[in-house]
């Protein structure tokens, strides 16, 4: 039984809209096309989140070369599929078949190899993936990954018929698939019928962000429309946001606590140091990176 909760939580003052952004038209692995949503020149702003994509397409010449062999270090990964399916191997020994609605959530830490190939020849490939630093603390920890299928993430509707996949952190009561301490995120999928209404409490501390992929929003008096990312403002009076809509819409919610550190970042390696990113190319150069 899907579990219903009260539409609202106690928000007298939502966050505003301060910017909105565009998404940049890229390509990666081996010439998949996607949206660079969040970029590097944002890190620091939207600080622990360093990356943003978002890729959807019904034309396989667009994603049927998937990303092959890479290294990460240092940072996680969160891969949530909407549409498709998406094979995951990596050096650590970890296998999965990614599938719509699924989520991988991956910790390189030290190191890892790993290759993310489509499992299908036609139709919509669709989803983000989303790069969530490691404090400076763990960004040497072991490897660690994890598949969750749609039926494993937690999730609630509102009683104005609002649908809430939590991916991460905690909403109305309900906790997520995965919590951190250090960067607290919460990432929410959020599914608005038209006229409806949704509230969400975010500390005061946190970095937030809404995109929108399908319709438009509306956020302290601000219009968000589709395939546009939202930076929520740090308003000291505000305890959380309130989005609103007139037609139907889905969004994710993101926030997160900030590290406050120096970020050396060479395509995936993401350290403190540029000494540490030296090490990294080292270690994948000698095949230590596993």
């Amino acid at each position: 039984m899907t579990q219903i909760v009260p539409s609202a939580e106690p928000i007298t003052q939502s966050r505003t809209v301060e910017r909105q952004v565009v998404g940049k038209a890229t390509s990666d692995g081996a010439g998949v096309k996607l949206t660079r949503v969040l970029t590097q020149s944002l890190q620091r702003r939207l600080d622990p989140f360093l990356m943003l994509d978002a890729f959807g397409s019904d034309q396989p010449d667009d994603y049927i070369a998937g990303f092959p062999d890479h290294p990460h270090r240092g940072f996680e990964t969160i891969t949530y599929m909407i549409a498709g399916r998406m094979r995951h191997r990596d050096s650590a020994g970890h296998e999965g078949l990614l599938e719509n609605g699924g989520v991988q959530w991956m910790t390189a830490g030290r190191g890892v190899i790993h290759s993310e190939i489509p499992q299908q020849e036609e139709g919509v490939m669709e989803g983000f993936q989303l790069w969530l630093n490691l404090p400076a603390r763990d960004k040497m920890t072991a490897p660690w990954y994890r598949d969750f299928a749609v039926a494993d993430l937690p999730g609630f509707v509102t009683d104005a018929d609002v649908a809430v996949t939590v991916i991460a952190g905690e909403s109305h009561g309900v906790t997520g698939a995965v919590t951190r301490e250090a960067t607290a995120p919460l990432y929410l999928d959020l599914h608005l019928p038209a006229g409806s209404r949704f509230t969400q409490a975010l500390p005061t501390g946190l970095n937030a962000f809404v995109y929108v992929y399908r319709g438009a929003v509306s956020i302290a008096d601000s219009s968000v429309p589709a395939q546009r990312m939202a930076i929520l403002a740090n308003d000291p009076e505000a305890e959380g946001v309130v989005i609103e809509t007139t037609e139907a819409a889905k969004v994710l919610l993101i926030a997160g606590q900030p590290l406050n550190e120096p970020i050396a970042q060479y395509g995936p390696f993401v350290m403190n140091t540029e000494p540490e990113i030296y090490q990294a190319l080292s270690d994948f150069r000698e095949g230590r990176l596993a």
